[in-house]
């Protein structure tokens, strides 16, 4: 009985070999069941893996290994008290053998600085790699979401400040002027809807709020309008 479980590929496993000889059954009749076993159901493959073994002559031959699942699948198929007595034996190596393998990957603190510097090393590339994901997160979120209410109303703040000054001041005749005074928020309206793709100011991505802003406080009417403005305000009083 000594080895049912071995460690293979980083998991708790044994061997069709293993399994004949505890049963005391042939291993090619072993290795059909697991065929029949394999053939029906594609679920059922990636319980087994198949290998090959060198024989006494120093021939390869063909064998499986087999995880818990596959196991106790194949192993439903033997019957006697003898085959029942074995079958619990397996169950309770395999259980072990997990137990052993989980508590060996625990958390270990390390011994030694190369140990140390290892695991701060790879703590550091995890939160690297978090701190990434959630920038990543919170960036695709400010690209959909547009102006809170607070930003919108500095938006509304800047343009109305923007108007004012080009106009010369709020008593000016140009910002008197009501007409002339629209002429310029449409004018800024249509430059800013085409610099930020918005039909408008509150669609502005959260994102591009401080560039938004700039443009704003940076912007100019055309000649055209410049020309009115001046015109409007060498008139005098309007009063």
């Amino acid at each position: 009985m000594k080895d049912l479980v071995i460690m293979h590929d980083q998991q708790a496993v044994t061997t069709s070999l293993k399994v004949a000889e505890i049963f005391e059954k042939e291993h090619k009749n072993v290795m059909q069941s697991i065929k029949n076993l394999t053939a029906e159901n594609s679920a059922v493959k990636k319980m087994f893996a198949e290998d090959s073994y060198l024989n006494s002559r120093n021939q390869q031959q063909p064998m499986f290994y087999m995880n818990r699942d596959g196991f106790t699948l194949l192993a439903m198929g033997f019957t006697g008290s003898k085959a029942m007595e074995f079958k619990l034996k397996y169950i309770d190596a395999f259980n072990k053998m997990e137990k052993q393998i989980k508590e060996e990957t625990k958390f270990r603190l390390p011994t030694n600085l190369n140990e140390m510097s290892t695991m701060f090393y790879s703590v550091m590339k995890d939160q690297d790699k978090k701190i990434e994901e959630q920038s990543e997160k919170v960036n695709f979120l400010m690209n959909l979401s547009g102006l809170t209410s607070p930003r919108n109303k500095e938006l509304t703040k800047a343009r109305n400040k923007k108007v004012i000054q080009v106009c010369g001041g709020s008593e000016s005749n140009s910002y008197q002027d009501k007409s002339l005074r629209s002429k310029l928020y449409n004018e800024l309206f249509k430059s800013y809807r085409h610099r930020f793709d918005v039909n408008q100011h509150v669609d502005t991505p959260m994102k591009r709020f401080d560039e938004a802003k700039d443009y704003i406080n940076n912007w100019y009417p055309p000649f055209e309008l410049k020309d009115e403005i001046e015109t409007k305000n060498a008139q005098g009083n309007l009063f």
